[in-house]
């Protein structure tokens, strides 16, 4: 069997899936069926290369905003199991009513489920936000807060990664490179059932992946920085004060500690998300905090401080 026809219908299919084009992948299947017909490949060959494609046309097909909330769920489930919950009603009441009014003024204010938010019963200074709009904030992290203002700006930077789909550009990048991959061994080797079962679970496999960005390294500095502007946008579109953000990580800058699993791993300093932050003056105004919003968060959430 000649093995130029075969690699060069392998950099086909990897071309295909890099493009992302219903036409690729007809040429791709009528390039494979022909080369069965001629004698180049065999039966066994072709079913590998369909296999390959199908892998690759998964990786890369949209996805649905049902399946993003599902997918949620599970790195959220995820969450649940190394941390607990806050047993406090008034809080996650307050914290959830706030959340609510915070993403209503958000460029992506419905989505298939709404969103939900938790408080976790924790002393790290962290907060995660999974696709499909689930929000989770340590007690921790609401210390570092004076008022309801500096509190909407904590909810609304992680309501700006959802808007802004960083969690699912992490996983539509980690299930194409996966599938790529695997597909690009096929200029060596036939796919064997190890390998077909890598592309049928590639789904399911990272879960892990995104869970693993989210807790252990997080964002990239980049997400961090456009996850902050869009909360000045967001706050300011609900009537609170974009400027409380950085009130807020200042006042985190005191309380973090090195080498502790929270915002000093998985964030840039607070000091250079400030500074970032300051590019941003026309956004970044101070507007008056109503008494009534200091008192109502001091009435909620003071004891936790």
């Amino acid at each position: 069997m000649k093995t130029f026809p075969l690699r060069t219908l392998i950099l086909s299919i990897s071309l295909a899936g890099l493009i992302a084009c219903n036409a690729a992948e007809r040429m791709t299947a009528a390039a494979t069926d022909a080369a069965e017909r001629t004698g180049l490949i065999t039966r066994t060959h072709g079913d590998s290369i369909r296999a390959g494609m199908a892998a690759v046309s998964k990786s890369l097909e949209e996805f649905t905003p049902e399946q993003e909330y599902y997918i949620g769920r599970s790195v959220g489930a995820v969450i649940l199991s190394n941390h607990s919950v806050l047993k406090d009603q008034g809080v996650q009441s307050y914290v959830t009513l706030l959340g609510h009014t915070i993403a209503a003024a958000s460029d992506m204010p419905e989505l298939f489920s709404g969103y939900h938010f938790l408080v976790l019963d924790s002393d790290d200074i962290n907060a995660f936000a999974t696709p499909g709009g689930h929000v989770f904030i340590t007690r921790g992290l609401i210390r570092c807060c004076r008022n309801e203002d500096a509190l909407a700006a904590v909810l609304a930077h992680e309501i700006g990664h959802i808007q802004l789909r960083h969690g699912m550009q992490a996983i539509e990048k980690a299930r194409t490179t996966e599938a790529l991959t695997i597909i690009a061994r096929e200029g060596l080797k036939t796919l064997g059932p190890g390998e077909t079962a890598q592309l049928t679970g590639i789904f399911g496999n990272v879960i892990s992946d995104i869970t693993s960005t989210m807790i252990n390294s997080g964002y990239s500095r980049s997400f961090e920085y456009q996850a902050d502007a869009a909360a000045l946008s967001i706050l300011r579109r609900a009537g609170y004060s974009p400027e409380a953000l950085v009130g807020m990580l200042e006042i985190m800058e005191n309380y973090i500690e090195p080498g502790r699993a929270d915002f000093a791993r998985t964030h840039p300093s607070p000091r250079s998300r400030i500074s970032e932050l300051k590019k941003n003056s026309a956004l970044l105004e101070s507007l008056d905090i109503p008494r009534v919003r200091t008192d109502r968060f001091i009435r909620h959430a003071g004891h936790l401080l």
